[in-house]
C-alpha cells in the first residue's frame, strides 16, 4: 500500500499519485507534529520560561540546521529527475553526496552553538533563565541533528524516488522514541522521588529520537524495504556530484535561512513589545499552527518528486495539472482546520500549555485566532512552490520567501508594534504574519500560472532530457 513505483508516477492516475506519495509524508509530518506538541505539553507543565526558552531557540536552530535544507532538497530533486529519466546511478550518487553534505554541515554548526548559543541567546534580552535554558537545549539538541541531518538527506532520496513509506518509517520510529522519553525525562512521570530534568530533558529526548532515525534510515537503505539503495560505486567522492547538490539545495537554504531570519527578529519584536507572556504566546501558537502548515510542506515535497520525475519522462503537462490538484486540495482541506481552531483557542489553550494565566493566556487565545484566518494560505505556498522546487527553479521558492518575510511580514510588525500602537502592541505582530502568509500564496500561485503559460516547465524538460543525452 503507498508504494508509488516509477510507472505509477509518470504514467498512472494523477490523483492516485500524488495520494501514493504525499499520505505517508502527510503522516510523518502528523507524527513530527507530535514530537513537537509533546515536548510542548510536558514542557507547559515545567513553567513559562521554559516554554520561552523553546520558543527564542526555535528559530536559532533553525538557522544552525539549513544545511538539512541543502542536503534534503538537492537530493530528493536530483534523484526524483535522474529517476524520471531512468538514470539509476547518477540517483545513487545525487543520494551520498547529499548525506556528505549534511554531516559536515551540521558538524559545524554544533561547534559554533557550542561556542556562542549564550552569547546569541542574550541579544534578545529575554532574561537570564530564559537564555540559560535556551542555550542547553540547543547544544543539545544539535548533537541529536549530526545524526538526524543524515537521516534526512537519506529520506530526500527514498522521497524522489518516490518510496516515501521508507521516510515515514524513519520519522515514526525517532518521534516515537521522543514521546516516549519525554514525560519521565522533563517531569519525572511515574519515577519516585524524581522530578525530571525539565528542558534538558527535553533536549536529550528529541536528540535520542534522532540517533534512532539515522539507524533506522541506514537499515532501510541496506535493505529490500525500498527500491532505492546505495552502491558502492555511488558512495565515491565525486566534486561534481557534490556541486550539483549545492546548485540545487542551496536556494533552498537561502529561503530557509530568510524565513529564520525574520522570524528571529519577530521573536525580538514579540518579546519586545509583549514580554514573556507574548513570547509565550507566540511558542504556543507556532507549535499549534504546525498542525497545519507542516502537512502541507508535506504535500509540497510530494509534489517536487511528482513534477521532477514527471518532468525527467518528458511530461511537463503532467507535472504541471499535480502540481494545481495539490494545491487545490490542500487549500480547501486547511480552511476547514482554520475554521475549527478559530471556534475553539481557549480549548486549545486548556490542553496544551495549562500553566498559562493572565496576559499569556489573553495573547495566546488571540494568536491562535489571529493564525487560523490564515491557513488556507498554507494550502496555496507548498505545493506551489513544490511545483517550482521539482524544476529544479528553487530560487523561485527563496525570492517569494524573503518577500513574504521581509518585504510584508517585518515591516507590518515593526510598523503596528512600535509606530501605529495597537491598544495591545503584541497583536501586530501576530496580524502580520497572517497577512503576510496571505499575500505570499496569491503572488506564488500567480507566478506559478504565467510561468507555466509561458513553458516554463516545458523548457525545463528539454533540458534536462538533452543533458542525459549528452
Amino acid at each position: 500500500m503507498f508504494d508509488a513505483s516509477r510507472e505509477d508516477i509518470t504514467d498512472g492516475p494523477l490523483a492516485r499519485a500524488l495520494l501514493y506519495v504525499a499520505a505517508p509524508l502527510v503522516v510523518q509530518q502528523y507524527v513530527v507534529v507530535l514530537q513537537q506538541v509533546v515536548d510542548a505539553f510536558w514542557l507547559g507543565r515545567v513553567s513559562e520560561e521554559a516554554v520561552a526558552a523553546v520558543g527564542l531557540v526555535a528559530p536559532v536552530l533553525a538557522l544552525l540546521t539549513l544545511g538539512n535544507h541543502v542536503a534534503l532538497t538537492g537530493g530528493q530533486v536530483l534523484v526524483a529527475q535522474h529517476a524520471g529519466a531512468e538514470n539509476d546511478g547518477a540517483a545513487r550518487r545525487a543520494a551520498f553526496h547529499a548525506v556528505l553534505v549534511a554531516l559536515a554541515l551540521n558538524l559545524v554548526a554544533l561547534a559554533f552553538a557550542y561556542a556562542f548559543a549564550g552569547d546569541v541567546l542574550a541579544l534578545f534580552d529575554p532574561g537570564q533563565t530564559v537564555v540559560e535554558l535556551g542555550a542547553l537545549y540547543l547544544v543539545v539538541v544539535l548533537v541529536g541533528y549530526v545524526f538526524g541531518g543524515m537521516s534526512d538527506a537519506i529520506e530526500g532520496a527514498f522521497v524522489g524516488w518516490g518510496d516515501s513509506r521508507a521516510a515515514l518509517v524513519v520519522n515514526v520510529a525517532a518521534v516515537a522514541v521522543n514521546v516516549v522519553l519525554d514525560p519521565f525525562l522533563v517531569v519525572g512521570w511515574g519515577i519516585a522521588g524524581f522530578d525530571g530534568y525539565g528542558i534538558l530533558g527535553a533536549a536529550l529526548g528529541t536528540a535520542a529520537g534522532y540517533v534512532a532515525g539515522f539507524a533506522i534510515a541506514v537499515a532501510l537503505a541496506a535493505s529490500a524495504f525500498t527500491g532505492f539503495s546505495y552502491t558502492r560505486e555511488a558512495m565515491r567522492l565525486r566534486l561534481d556530484s557534490l556541486r550539483d547538490v549545492l546548485e540545487v539545495g542551496v536556494p533552498k537554504a537561502g529561503q530557509e535561512g530568510g524565513r529564520q531570519t525574520a522570524r528571529l527578529l519577530m521573536v525580538a519584536i514579540v518579546s519586545g513589545v509583549g514580554g514573556s507572556a507574548g513570547l509565550a504566546a507566540y511558542t504556543v501558537g507556532m507549535r499549534i499552527s504546525t498542525l497545519a502548515f507542516v502537512p502541507a510542506i508535506a504535500v509540497g515535497s510530494a509534489v517536487a518528486s511528482v513534477v521532477g520525475q514527471n518532468l525527467g519522462a518528458e511530461r511537463p503537462a503532467r507535472a504541471t495539472r499535480a502540481t494545481w490538484l495539490a494545491a487545490g486540495v490542500a487549500t480547501a482541506a486547511l480552511a476547514v482546520v482554520g475554521a475549527a481552531q478559530f471556534a475553539v483557542p481557549g480549548l486549545i489553550t486548556d490542553v496544551f500549555a495549562p500553566s498559562l494565566d493572565g496576559d499569556a493566556l489573553t495573547y495566546t487565545i488571540a494568536y491562535l485566532q489571529i493564525l487560523a484566518v490564515g491557513y488556507w494560505a498554507f494550502g496555496l505556498i507548498y505545493p506551489v512552490q513544490g511545483g517550482f522546487n521539482g524544476a529544479g527553479e528553487t530560487q523561485v521558492s527563496m525570492v517569494a520567501t524573503m518577500l513574504q518575510y521581509w518585504g510584508v511580514r517585518l515591516p507590518i510588525a515593526a510598523v503596528g508594534a512600535y509606530v501605529v500602537v495597537l491598544s495591545v502592541p503584541v497583536y501586530a505582530a501576530f496580524w502580520a504574519i497572517t497577512a503576510s502568509n496571505a499575500v505570499a500564496a496569491v503572488g506564488v500561485t500567480v507566478y506559478f500560472y504565467y510561468s507555466t503559460d509561458r513553458g516554463l516547465l516545458e523548457r525545463v524538460a528539454n533540458t534536462m532530457n538533452a543533458d542525459a543525452a549528452d
